[in-house]
Order: C-alpha cells, then sequence, then structure tokens
C-alpha cells in the first residue's frame, strides 16, 4: 500500500512541476534533466566559437606567411584595431544608426502591406490569380536592378531605400502568411461558425492564432532581409552615410582594414537582428 503511493505521488508532482524547474523532481531525474539542458546549450554555444577560432587561425596564418597580399586580405591586428578605432571614434555607430533607420522603417511599411495582402490572397482565389503572377515577377528581379529605377524616379534620400527595403521584404512576408492561414485546419474554423463567429470575430479570435507561427516565421524572415534593402540602397544612392556607404567610403580610399572592419560589424549587426526577431516568438507567448 504505500509502495503504491508513494509510486503516485512521485507521478503527480512529475506532472505539476515545470519543465525547467528540477527542485521538484526526484534527484536522479533533476540532475539529469539540468545536465542535459547544460549539453543542449553547450552545443549551442561551443561549435560556432570552435568554428570562429579556426576561421581566424587560419586568417592568421595566411596572412603572417605572407602567401596573401595585405591589400587583399589585412592582418586581422590591423582589422580589430580599424573596428575598435571605428566604435571608439562613433563612425561604425553613427552609420549603423543610419542604416537601422532605414532598414526598419522598410520592414514596418512592408509588414503594413505584406500581413494583409497574404490574408487577401489567401482566402481569394481571384486575387491570388490576378497578383501573385507580379509579386513573383518582382521578386525575380534582382534589388541591385530595381534601386536605380527608384532613385530616378523618387530622387535620393531616404524615401527610396525605404521603399527598396519594403520591396526585399514583401514578397517572402506575402508568401508566408498567405502560406500560414492556408493551412488552418477547416475543422476549427468550421466550428467557430457553428458557433456564430464571422469577420472580424474569426479573423481576431481563430484565423490569426492559428497562422501565427507561419506569421512570425514572416516577421523574421523580413526582419532580417530588411538590412539588404538598406545597403543595396545605400549602394546605388551614393547615400553620404550608411553601412553601404562606408563600405564604398572604404573601398575608395582602398582601406582595406577599414572595409573589413565595416563587414564584421554589418555581420554582428545581422546576427543583432536574428536574435531581435525571436522577441516577436516571446511577445506572442505572453498574448496567447
Amino acid at each position: 500500500m504505500s509502495v503504491t503511493t508513494t509510486t503516485e505521488n512521485e507521478a503527480f508532482e512529475l506532472q505539476e512541476s515545470e519543465p525547467g524547474d528540477s527542485r521538484k523532481l526526484p534527484p536522479g531525474i533533476g540532475r539529469s534533466r539540468s545536465k542535459s539542458i547544460a549539453t543542449q546549450r553547450a552545443m549551442l554555444i561551443v561549435p560556432p566559437l570552435v568554428l570562429a577560432l579556426a576561421l581566424i587561425m587560419s586568417w592568421f596564418v595566411s596572412t603572417a606567411t605572407g602567401r596573401v597580399p595585405d591589400f587583399i586580405l589585412p592582418p586581422p591586428r590591423d582589422v580589430f584595431a580599424a573596428l575598435v578605432d571605428g566604435l571608439r571614434s562613433g563612425l561604425l555607430l553613427s552609420n549603423a544608426l543610419v542604416t537601422i533607420q532605414e532598414s526598419l522603417l522598410g520592414f514596418l511599411l512592408g509588414v503594413i502591406i505584406a500581413l494583409p495582402l497574404g490574408y487577401a490572397i489567401a482566402k481569394s482565389r481571384l486575387l491570388a490569380a490576378t497578383i501573385q503572377p507580379y509579386l513573383v515577377a518582382g521578386q525575380a528581379i534582382p534589388a541591385i536592378v530595381i534601386a536605380p529605377v527608384l532613385v530616378l524616379w523618387l530622387g535620393y534620400g531616404l524615401f527610396p531605400i525605404i521603399i527598396l527595403c519594403m520591396l526585399v521584404v514583401l514578397f517572402p512576408m506575402v508568401i508566408t502568411t498567405a502560406l500560414g492561414v492556408q493551412t488552418i485546419d477547416t475543422i476549427y474554423t468550421d466550428a467557430a461558425r457553428v458557433e456564430g463567429a464571422s469577420g472580424w470575430s474569426m479573423l481576431a479570435h481563430i484565423e490569426f492564432p492559428l497562422a501565427l507561427p507561419a506569421i512570425l516565421a514572416a516577421l523574421r524572415i523580413g526582419l532580417t532581409l530588411s538590412i539588404t534593402g538598406a545597403l543595396v540602397g545605400e549602394f546605388v544612392s551614393n547615400s553620404a552615410q550608411g553601412l553601404g556607404a562606408l563600405v564604398f567610403e572604404a573601398k575608395d580610399q582602398f582601406n582595406a582594414p577599414l572595409l573589413f572592419a565595416t563587414l564584421i560589424f554589418l555581420a554582428g549587426l545581422a546576427a543583432i537582428y536574428y536574435s531581435a526577431s525571436w522577441l516577436f516568438v516571446k511577445l506572442a507567448d505572453m498574448v496567447y
């Protein structure tokens, strides 16, 4: 009798304990779970660090032995010195703020257009047949080709770069949103209609939560791609500010350390964008 009771109590504690709370679990299971979580976290951190160290060592060896000329690939010490100088002087940060402003404004404009358009395409076959060919055609044209046309029509400045960012993120966000709405199981929507849901109530309480994973994926893709549109716009419009303009300036001055330092800074900015995109997921978890 006591053995049965003990087993039932342990099972109840296992069910009631939270996944990350090892204090409520039996000692053996708690230690095993903590070890498993620590191993998973290490696997997310260690392999990228090992690859980064291997690349840096290869970079150092190739430049230190003189096999690669400095004007093609500057030594790591020169690049990191230029990176530190750029951060201390504010050169990188001031230009990064311009690029961030352009990319975020273009991303927000893309969200305003893409989410309703994706929903409309998913709901209307006629609208999908009418618009999708133009979306595909627009996606097939590289942004570097569209940018001069925007400059010709809209002139130089911030506005054409924002429009270019919007065009870069528009197609993947529209298609991903439409796919998320189209793959909603009709069992849920039919049951909601039986209960009297329709129109806005159907969208807000049934369709949007069910399509939310695809919408979040669309937002993450769009946010990450928006920086590409900003850089292409700066390249073509001969912008005086922005990380793209700084790359061109370093190239024209044959300043290879600054050029590579800007590229490293851009890679870090892209990583920040990708990490920030997880905020959409966290916000959705809090709301839903």
